[in-house]
Parts: C-alpha cells; structure tokens; sequence
C-alpha cells in the first residue's frame, strides 16, 4: 500500500486514506484519482456529498488481486473546484470519459453509488466496448420523481445554497442521516468526508449536483439522463451485482426495483440493516459477495 496521502495526514485521517495521489487534465482542471493494485480494472465512481474516499474499504480489500482505481469528481475530493463551472451530468459523464480513455482502461468493471449510478452508466454507454461488468450500490441511472423532502429543500433557491455552501448542511448532515451505524463514523472517518469541503468555493460542487437533479423535461440535464437511460439496454445481458442498503431513504428499493426490472438476469444482495452510505455500514456483508461475484464472471 502506497504512503499515506498528504492531504489525509495534513487533515487527520491518514489511517483510513493511505492512498498515493494521481491527476488527469480534463480541459485545463485536474482531475484527482487514486489506483491501488494490478489485475482486472475496478472503476469506483462516487456520488454526492462524498468523494474517492467513501471506497477506500474496497480499495483496501480489493487491490491485492484488482486494479482499483477510484475517481473524484471534479469538483470534489482532491479534484480541481473551479467557480462558476456548470457541474452538470454531461459535464461528470464527459470527464469520467476522459480519465478512462486517459488511463486506457478496458474490461473495466464499473463500481459506482448514488449520482455514480448515473455518471457511470452515462459513461460506459458512450464507451461501451471498455464496460464488461457492474456493480451497483444504492443509486440511479434513470429519471424519477421519488425525490426526498430533504433533498428538495436543499434546492429551495438561495437558502438551498446558503445551508450546502454556506453551512455544509448537506455533507454535514449526510455523516448521521446517511448511516445506520453511526459508531462507524469516528472522529477521523468523519474528518475524512468533510476535509475537502472546507470552504464555500470548495462546495461549488456540492450545492450544483443537488440543483442538478432534472424533474421535468424542461430541465438542462433531463435530455442527458434520457440519454443514460436509454443506453442501459445494451447491458442487460452483462454481469451485474445489485447492492443495496434497505434504511436508504433517499435511494429507496424503488430503485432498486427497477433496476430488476431493468436487469432481470441481475443478481441482487439485499442489506436489511444498511442505509445510504452502505460502505460504511456493511462493507464487511458485501465485500465477500463482490469477491464472489467477480470470481463467478471473469471478464474475457
């Protein structure tokens, strides 16, 4: 495992982010991966309020026989924050796009959560000869009306911006609300979450993917989340893992249903105790079943 990551031990989580840094450069911004290990490509894409660092038990158990690469988005993590950026789904699905064809990564299997579900899939639909495998934890590749209040609050004009940039109400309160076991989420796992949200420019980000959720066709994003939907069809014979955490609340198993109606030939793992962050929760239930999974379906 590579020393620990500068910015982890400036901040005080060194021991649960010991990742060596690397950067793309995505039209003049720099993305920031981490990529621990050799073998068969792992691609984790996260979602919204966290970062690369929501993986690092994956990366941990995964990267002594994969390739476990995991991106931030930019905007997020370690990644360049530019202001005034649009931080749309195109734009993420466009900059994942460039840190695979960057990296040259093929028979990638796609490890994505929450808005990951919807960057990721939008990606391997625009590269779908590099996707050969998924697996999915609570997230969404599809459009939906099943929007939280909480959520919608925080997009509430102005005072949406003022509680996620101004009070980092969203990262803040995602560290309880986003978890079932909140003794997991220790003084440094928490440090962890929010270190790179410091600051109202570095929440540019934060506050823009909860804008960015497309309601109604009038939305800049509908057409692009039309477009991701409509590319999940050419996947549905390949191998793809189901995880959920059941105490979701944000992405439910209504979700989780369509994505089985959606794959029916998925396999599904059901956590009963696990809520939205289930990495948190239940990385030691689902990791096994993951090693299982890629070991049932390797890739050609």
């Amino acid at each position: 495992m590579a020393a620990a990551n500068q910015f982890a031990a400036e901040n005080g989580f060194a021991d649960e982010y010991p990742f060596e840094s690397h950067f793309v450069d995505v039209d003049g911004q720099k993305i920031h991966y981490i990529d621990e290990g050799s073998g068969e490509t792992i691609l984790c894409v996260h979602g919204n309020p966290t970062w690369s660092f929501a993986w690092r038990n994956v990366v941990r158990k995964l990267s002594d026989r994969y390739r476990v690469i995991a991106i931030d988005h930019l905007g997020c993590g370690l990644s360049s924050k530019p202001q005034g950026y649009a931080y749309s789904l195109a734009g993420h699905i466009s900059n994942l796009q460039s840190l695979v064809t960057q990296l040259d990564l093929n028979q990638i299997t796609l490890f994505a959560h929450d808005w990951g579900g919807a960057i990721g899939m939008g990606t391997a639909g625009k590269l779908p000869e590099r996707f050969s495998r998924f697996a999915l934890f609570n997230t969404a590749a599809f459009r939906s009306q099943n929007i939280p209040l909480r959520i919608a609050v925080c997009r509430i004009p102005f005072l949406g911006t003022f509680a996620l940039r101004g009070l980092n109400a969203f990262s803040r309160a995602a560290l309880t609300m986003a978890v079932e076991k909140p003794e997991r989420m220790t003084a440094a796992v928490k440090r962890g979450y929010l270190a790179p949200y410091n600051s109202w420019a570095n929440r540019a980000a934060v506050n823009a993917f909860v804008k960015d959720i497309p309601l109604r066709a009038s939305h800049p994003s509908w057409q692009t989340l039309v477009d991701v939907e409509a590319g999940l069809e050419q996947f549905k014979e390949h191998p793809m893992l189901l995880v959920w955490g059941e105490r979701d609340w944000c992405f439910t198993t209504k979700f989780l249903d369509e994505f089985e109606q959606r794959f029916p030939n998925a396999e599904t793992l059901r956590i009963p105790d696990g809520g939205h962050y289930v990495f948190e929760d239940s990385h030691e239930i689902f990791l096994p079943r993951v090693e299982e999974f890629l070991s049932q379906h390797p890739v050609a």
